[in-house]
């Protein structure tokens, strides 16, 4: 099941504004500042994107596979250019055979030239000589063949292994831009997914869960003025108007502080805490988790958490405000809560202040009336206390987080953001 929760990102108005100006947003609305977000793909843009992902991953491994098979073809003997190298080959190989034979020709009419003697006619010498001297250039030009012949090897066996380089590369290239397609449609399959799993997870939850102005958190004791390095105590009351029992409510509170001029956030200084009546144990609110769990409050009951807020000492004079909202699940399914996130504000005075008698903070909505309220069957007139949970810590999750960076003053406003989040358990 899912809930909606409201984050306020506030933010001081002006430098001469002495407390924050804040309005507070519908809890279960789902539209955030245009400023400030974009709008989310559609199912169908995200169809279309995985379909032209998976399209582009197809065509890479298409593309590759024909890589491969190119630069296995160039490694087979039948390859033109390996065909050039044989040929080439071939034809060095007949040079070179014709190169010695010519050289021993030479060798051959040169020890003829060496066997003339003094008893050798000028015919015998004559012929002698024009053998080795017709031999001597016939083995030059043989030499020359065979270098030619070499040299034209050389280049084909360069030729084909330029060829196998190059496909090979192909290869290497077409591998990688199979990685990054296959990357890019695992992008866009889990981006789909995800929004699916999340139109799912709504259409299972939301139709359930409903704004109920009559579950009701109020602050009471929280001064509108609390000075660095101090503590304070208040209370935060729960109630249930409805005439149904809620199976379970988780109410939370939130704390958000900048200095005077609105612009540098205090959140790390100022720390909210609460404690059930039945504990003396205090328990930081970090924003993620609702407070433990009032199971059940009864139609007309109220229930009381004890709240502390401390600020540390180092804290500049600035503004506050102390948000707070319950949302209730039911054993059936159905589920709700408070329509409007509820604000205090509380201005910040530096350590060592006298700030006086101060009155106590201030909602900056108007707070629903619970006048009206009937008492719990079988008690009495008074406010009937709901028990908060011994189980511990709720793991029904909010999630509540602020905004990412400072949220932009604008004139003498606030900027709130909405957000929808998950409920942990009740997810």
């Amino acid at each position: 099941m899912k809930i909606r929760r409201i984050l306020a990102a506030a933010v001081a108005a002006a430098v001469t504004t002495p407390a924050l100006l804040l309005s507070v947003t519908p809890a279960f609305a789902d539209e955030k500042p245009a400023a400030q977000t974009q709008e989310k793909p559609s199912i169908a843009e995200l169809e279309l994107a995985a379909a032209a992902a998976q399209e582009a991953y197809d065509d890479a491994v298409a593309a590759e596979s024909a890589a491969l098979a190119a630069l296995e073809a160039l490694g087979s003997d039948t390859a033109p250019l390996a065909v050039a190298v044989k040929t080439a080959e071939a034809a060095a190989a007949v040079a070179a055979t014709a190169k010695a034979d010519a050289d021993q020709a030479v060798i051959d009419a040169q020890a003829a030239v060496d066997a003339l003697t003094e008893a050798s006619t000028a015919e015998e010498r004559t012929a002698a000589e024009t053998t080795l001297a017709t031999a001597e250039a016939a083995a030059t030009t043989a030499g020359e063949a065979k270098a030619a012949a070499d040299a034209a090897v050389v280049e084909a066996l360069d030729a084909r292994d330029d060829e196998r380089v190059a496909a090979a590369r192909k290869v290497s290239q077409a591998q990688k831009a199979t990685k990054t397609a296959l990357a890019d449609k695992t992008a866009a399959d889990e981006a789909l997914a995800k929004a699916k799993e999340e139109a799912a997870e709504e259409g299972e939850g939301d139709e359930d869960c409903v704004p109920e102005p009559k579950l009701t958190t109020v602050v009471t004791g929280l001064p509108s003025t609390v000075v660095a390095g101090t503590k304070v105590t208040f209370n935060l009351r729960v109630t249930n108007g409805t005439d149904k029992t809620m199976d379970e409510v988780l109410p939370f509170a939130y704390v958000h502080a900048t200095d005077e001029s609105g612009l540098k956030d205090l959140d790390d200084l100022v720390h909210l805490q609460w404690s059930s009546d039945s504990s003396s144990t205090w328990k930081t609110i970090d924003n993620k988790n609702y407070m433990d769990a009032i199971s059940p409050l009864k139609a007309g009951a109220r229930a009381d958490v004890k709240m502390r807020l401390t600020i540390d000492a180092s804290a500049p004079a600035g503004n506050g405000v102390t948000f707070v909202a319950g949302d209730y699940f039911n054993d059936n399914g159905t589920c709700g809560g408070n329509p409007d996130l509820e604000g205090y504000e509380f201005m910040i005075a530096a350590a060592g202040s006298k700030p006086g008698k101060v009155d106590d903070a201030t909602p900056s909505t108007t707070e629903p009336t619970t006048s009206d309220l009937k008492p719990q069957s079988g008690a009495s007139a008074s406010p009937v206390s709901g028990t908060l949970a011994a189980t511990g810590s709720s793991d029904a999750t909010s999630q509540l987080a602020l905004a990412s960076g400072a949220a932009v003053a604008i004139g003498a406003g606030a900027v709130f953001v909405v957000r929808r989040r998950k409920a942990g358990s009740h997810a």
